[in-house]
C-alpha cells in the first residue's frame, strides 16, 4: 500500500507500477571495449543493395538498375549516386558486403536482424510477439551495460514501434525471454500510420500513388512536463515525505525489493526535473542550422534526437528509418529511392557523423545502419500493382551493412557479394557476428550472460566479432 502510495506522491499514475516494481537483475561487468554507446539505425522493408552500397555497374540492365555508381573517399568503393554526402564522408565508415540470412519474410529477417539470431525460436510466431522469443539486442545491450548518467534507461528505441500497417506488431524488438520489463524504452515521437511511408512531411510517399502530404502526421518528443500544481519544489517536499514513509516501510518489508523501486522512483523524478535530460528528447528546438543540416523530417528528427540522446547518456538507441517497411519497394523502387528515401537519408545520416566528430563523440559511439534483408538481383518484370513502374523484391541472400565510429576503422570494406549482388561471394557474415561486433565494441565480455525469469543463464555471444573492422 505504501509502495503504491508513494507513487502518488510523485504525482505518477498506476501505469508507471509495474516499471517501479521491476527487480534489479544487472550484474556489474568489467567493461573494455571503446564504444559508450551504439545507434543502430534500422530500415525497415530491406534497402536495395544494387541502389545503394553495394552497385553493380557491370551487370546486366536488368540487374544494374538505373542509378550511376559515384567514387567515394575511398579507393575503390563506389557508392550510388544519391548518396553523395556520404560519399563524402568515406574516410569515417566501413562496409560489410556480405551480411545474409535464409529469409525473404519480414517477420523472420525483422527477428533474426534486431536479435542476432539466425534460427527462429520454438514456438515462433512471425505475426506477434511472443515472452518466448529471443531477446532484441537493444533488450541485451541494456540490460548488461551498466548505465552512465541522469537515470535515462540504458536502451531507446525511437521514434515508433515497428508495426506493419494490418496492425500486426513485428517480433524481435522486445525483450523476449529476458522479459518484458527489460523491453528498451519505446519512445512513441511518431504516430501510428498505415496509409503512407517515410520521412514525413517532405518526404512522405505511398508505393503506387507517389509523393503524399498527411496533415495528421506530427512528430513529437515525449512530454515530460511535472503534473499541473505540481512544482519542483512540491515534488522535493513530496519526495522528502516518500522518504519518511520508506523509512516506516523499512520496518514493516524487510523483504520488499525497495533498491529497485528507489532507482526507479529516481528515475522517474530525473525524467521529469532534470532540464538536460528534457533537452535530449527536445529537437524542434534546435539551431536553425542544426535542423538543416539533419534535415527538418522524420529521418532528420529522429537521427538528431538519438545524437542527444546517447550525448546525454542513453547506452543504445535504435532508430527506425521508415515505419511500417518503407524500404519494401515492390513497386517503383528507383523514383521514391531517388525522390524520398536516400536523400532524407543521406542528409541525416552525414550530420550524424559530422555532429559526432565535431563533438569528440564519434570514437565512443558506435554506428550500424542495416535491414532485415536486402532486394532481388533482377528487377521485376511484373508489378504488384497495375500502373507501377519496375522495383526489387524480398531478398534475405545479401544485404549491405554500414558501420562507423566506436572503434570501427574507416575505409574497410568486409567480404563481397557475387558479380549479381545475389549472394556472398567470401567471408559471409550471420546477424549472429553483427550483434557479436556491437556487443564487443560496447565491452561486454564473451563470457557474458543474461538470467531468464527462471534464473537460468543465457549466452548473450552466438558468433565471433567481424574481423578486420577494429
Amino acid at each position: 500500500m505504501l509502495q503504491a502510495g508513494s507513487i502518488g506522491l510523485l504525482g505518477l499514475g498506476m501505469n508507471h507500477a509495474p516499471a517501479l516494481r521491476a527487480a534489479d537483475s544487472v550484474t556489474s561487468l568489467a567493461m573494455s571495449g571503446q564504444a559508450r554507446s551504439t545507434i543502430l539505425v534500422f530500415l525497415s522493408g530491406g534497402l536495395t543493395q544494387h541502389d545503394s552500397l553495394d552497385p553493380k555497374p557491370d551487370a546486366p540492365a536488368d540487374i544494374r538498375g538505373e542509378f550511376s555508381p559515384i567514387a567515394t573517399q575511398t579507393p575503390g568503393v563506389f557508392v550510388c549516386e544519391h548518396l553523395p554526402m556520404l560519399a563524402a564522408r568515406s574516410q569515417n565508415w566501413s562496409l560489410i558486403r556480405s551480411l545474409t540470412t535464409p529469409y525473404n519474410g519480414h517477420s523472420q529477417g525483422h527477428t533474426s536482424i534486431l536479435t542476432g539470431r539466425t534460427p527462429m525460436p520454438t514456438g515462433y510466431n512471425g505475426s506477434k510477439p511472443q515472452l518466448t522469443d529471443w531477446p532484441s539486442i537493444a533488450s541485451v545491450v541494456g540490460d548488461a551495460v551498466p548505465k552512465r548518467t541522469n537515470n535515462l534507461p540504458p536502451a531507446v528505441v525511437l521514434p515508433e514501434r515497428l508495426i506493419h500497417y494490418s496492425g500486426r506488431v513485428l517480433p524481435g524488438q522486445f525483450g523476449g525471454l529476458m522479459g518484458s520489463r527489460r523491453d528498451p524504452w519505446f519512445i512513441e515521437a511518431s504516430p501510428y500510420n498505415p496509409k503512407s511511408y517515410g520521412a514525413y512531411p517532405e518526404y512522405e510517399f505511398h508505393f503506387v500513388r507517389g509523393r503524399e502530404r498527411n496533415k495528421e502526421l506530427n512528430f513529437q518528443a515525449p512530454n515530460l512536463s511535472l503534473p499541473q500544481g505540481l512544482s519542483r519544489s512540491r515534488l522535493t517536499d513530496r519526495d522528502g515525505l516518500r522518504a519518511m514513509l520508506d523509512l516506516q516501510r523499512r520496518d514493516l518489508e524487510q523483504n520488499a525489493s525497495i533498491e529497485s523501486f528507489d532507482r526507479h522512483r529516481q528515475a522517474a523524478i530525473s525524467l521529469l526535473t532534470d532540464s538536460s535530460v528534457q533537452r535530449a528528447f527536445d529537437v524542434h528546438n534546435a539551431d536553425p542550422q542544426t535542423l538543416d543540416r539533419y534535415g527538418r523530417n522524420a529521418f532528420g528528427w529522429s537521427l538528431l534526437m538519438a545524437r542527444q540522446l546517447v550525448q546525454a547518456g542513453v547506452n543504445l538507441v535504435q532508430v527506425n528509418l521508415g515505419n511500417n517497411e518503407s524500404w519494401d519497394t515492390h513497386d517503383n523502387n528507383f523514383p521514391l529511392l531517388r525522390d524520398c528515401l536516400l536523400p532524407p537519408t543521406d542528409r541525416g545520416m552525414s550530420a550524424l557523423l559530422d555532429d559526432l566528430q565535431s563533438l569528440g563523440m564519434l570514437d565512443e559511439t558506435l554506428i550500424v545502419m542495416v535491414g532485415e534483408m536486402g532486394r532481388t538481383p533482377k528487377v521485376n518484370a511484373a508489378n504488384r500493382s497495375p500502373g507501377a513502374k519496375a522495383g526489387r523484391d524480398h531478398w534475405g541472400a545479401v544485404q549491405t551493412v554500414l558501420v562507423a565510429g566506436g572503434g570501427i576503422k574507416g575505409r574497410v570494406v568486409v567480404g563481397a557479394s557475387d558479380k549479381n549482388g545475389a549472394y556472398p561471394a567470401f567471408d559471409a557474415q550471420r546477424p549472429e557476428n553483427l550483434a557479436a561486433t556491437i556487443y564487443h565494441a560496447m565491452g561486454i565480455p564473451d563470457s557474458a550472460a543474461w538470467k531468464d525469469e527462471l534464473d537460468r543463464p543465457h549466452h548473450i555471444y552466438h558468433g565471433e566479432p567481424i574481423a578486420g573492422l577494429s
